[in-house]
């Protein structure tokens, strides 16, 4: 599967006092339908205008894997930690801890908690490391925080054999703390349910000093899903209509508000707006809202 370079490719905004950066793993070109299957050629070239920084001239969806680091007062909160050394169904990459540390004024050991918007292997990965045969966490001064309803869903169903990489060696050291799906996190951030992905999927809410932002984790995988919140991820959602429902509450939700949406899948410049237009929904960067 193809890369493109993600080395240098660090975003950053502030909402108020807090900032949000950008760091990614890989940015994967992958075929528009096999993301989001039953997406015709019409819709992509009615989105056309706007979402071309999310595709290439073939028509494939641009997926990036990146993590936001969150930083808010003493916390610092890593939000979802990408694939990890190992290749799985996307490919991971062995240097991502590396270049996330030289992002880090204090390093990997400065990062106070890490949240997983939900244990989907893309987003826990990097959750440890191997170190001399033995797996480690990866920030080693972290809290770990995953919603109690997908500690449950994964312990029912780990398909991708997640638990006994990225999950028991925090267990066995008690680094993870149950919470649930609308806890505060840190000053100013706080989860909010999104379920339908998966049954225990957050979402993460950033508001400070009359700003606001929101984190999608995988409520949405591409911004064209704003335009058509029926498109869903069905190959790997666990219950497709209830992501549908959480997407169009969503979309009612934030429509039209200064509420700054971060996809977590989406390409540069990955933050902008949910606004109206005679075609329904469209997602407008930040720099030309």
């Amino acid at each position: 599967m193809s890369r493109i370079d993600a080395s240098a490719s660090s975003l950053t905004w502030q909402i108020g006092d807090i900032t949000i950066q950008r760091v990614a793993e890989n940015v994967i070109p992958i075929p528009s339908d096999s993301l989001v299957p039953g997406i015709t050629e019409a819709q992509l070239a009615q989105t056309r205008s706007w979402s071309t920084p999310y595709f290439r001239d073939d028509g494939r969806i641009l997926l990036s894997i990146h993590a936001f680091v969150v930083t808010s007062g003493d916390d610092v909160v890593v939000i979802d930690t990408c694939v990890g050394p190992n290749d799985r169904a996307l490919p991971g990459s062995e240097d991502f801890p590396e270049r996330l540390a030289a992002e880090l004024p204090g390093g990997l050991a400065s990062v106070t908690k890490v949240l997983c918007t939900h244990l989907h292997f893309d987003h826990l990965g990097w959750n440890t490391r191997l170190v001399d045969g033995d797996y480690v966490p990866t920030f080693p001064e972290a809290r770990y925080l995953i919603s109690k309803g997908e500690l449950d869903y994964l312990d029912a169903d780990d398909h991708f054999e997640l638990m006994p990489v990225s999950l028991q060696p925090l267990l066995d050291r008690s680094l993870i703390d149950e919470v649930s799906s609308d806890a505060a996190v840190a000053p100013g951030i706080h989860l909010m349910p999104t379920p339908g992905h998966t049954p225990g999927h957050v979402s993460v809410v950033i508001e400070s000093e009359g700003s606001k932002a929101i984190i999608t984790g995988d409520m949405t995988h591409s911004p064209l899903q704003f335009a058509y919140p029926e498109l869903t991820a069905l190959p790997f959602d666990w219950d497709s209509d209830q992501a549908r429902r959480t997407r169009r509450a969503f979309i009612s939700d934030f429509q039209d508000s200064q509420a700054l949406i971060l996809g977590t899948h989406f390409a540069p410049p990955t933050g902008g707006y949910i606004r109206s237009s005679p075609e329904g929904a469209v997602f407008r960067p930040v720099d030309t809202d």
